[in-house]
């Protein structure tokens, strides 16, 4: 059974980079792709910033708009730019799909970008000119890094605007993915799956018979028995199974439960109400935070679509 992942993407290799640069006082994690919270960073804001009260953050001063959020515009040339260079690094044709990606992402970042802002972090001007001036100097000079900025499509003042944006969102990213636990409650699960609801039927009636289920298990599925793992709430990609699993007590199975994937029948081994993550569970659940939180706060914004 596959688990529920999330997947969302931030800028490009560069403003990635900078965001890393040892300028900064800090290694700090990519821009919008959920990993472990530095160990500096230890809670979530006490309090959600409304879209009223988020301030904007500086874009440039002139040109169209590919959307507003919350009455902060992301320039067209911004979006135009990040289309030009997704498209560099996917090497096709853009889609409508990519381009309604591209500019989600922009809106993303801007919202993240405004809540840190308004818990009360914003990179200052020599803060951004510290990592200009590092990246530079691993680059080579600052003529090589206008050359790179040259070739990819970036202004000065688009590309301090975008590291600007980055860091902030960045800031606020870890916030959100910090306050996730690193312990939950958790079930041991073993499954069995089934293509119809016939076997399904069979395997029922012959626990109900008596037969123990972990040999049912394993003649179902003699690569893994049916081992699901533990696992908290949110992890599973069908939310029926979880919510069956979690009424169970050890020892006991669920009814047959159809999804897309067949026909399942759980048993739980056991439960821990403080069950330590594993690092790719708790790396799932910081992406789920993460995603969460940009869809609450997608519904409490006022977010503007200019572009066609």
């Amino acid at each position: 059974m596959l688990p529920k992942l999330f997947y969302f993407k931030g800028l490009r290799w560069l403003i990635i980079l900078l965001v890393f640069l040892a300028a900064c006082g800090r290694a700090s994690p990519t821009a919008l792709t959920p990993s472990a919270p530095p160990s500096t960073i230890a809670a979530a804001p006490s309090s959600v910033p409304s879209a009223a009260t988020l301030p904007p953050t500086p874009t440039p001063t002139q040109g169209p708009l590919a959307a507003r959020v919350n009455n902060q515009g992301i320039t067209l040339a911004e979006y135009q730019s990040e289309l030009e260079r997704f498209q560099q690094a996917t090497g096709g044709e853009l889609t409508d799909a990519d381009r309604q990606k591209v500019l989600d992402d922009l809106i993303n970042q801007e919202l993240l970008a405004q809540a840190a802002q308004a818990e009360g972090f914003t990179m200052d001007d020599a803060a951004l000119q510290k990592r200009i001036d590092a990246l530079a100097s691993q680059l080579g000079g600052q003529a090589a890094l206008q050359e790179w900025m040259s070739t990819n499509g970036y202004t000065e003042e688009l590309f301090r605007t975008q590291l600007r944006r980055s860091a902030d969102a960045a800031w606020m990213r870890d916030q959100i993915i910090g306050a996730v636990p690193e312990t939950a409650d958790q079930v041991h699960v073993q499954q069995i799956l089934v293509r119809t609801a016939e076997e399904a039927d069979q395997i029922m009636a012959k626990l109900q018979a008596g037969q123990a289920f972990g040999a049912l298990a394993s003649a179902a599925d003699p690569v893994t028995n049916g081992e699901l793992g533990w696992f908290p709430r949110g992890y599973l990609f069908y939310p029926e199974l979880e919510e069956a699993v979690f009424k169970l007590q050890p020892g006991q199975y669920t009814p047959v439960i159809k999804t897309a994937s067949g026909y399942h029948i759980l048993y739980l081994i056991e439960r821990d109400p403080q069950h330590p993550l594993d690092p790719q569970t708790h790396l799932i659940l910081q992406e789920k935070a993460l995603q969460d939180w940009l869809d609450e706060h997608r519904q409490q914004s006022t977010i503007e679509i200019v572009t066609p």
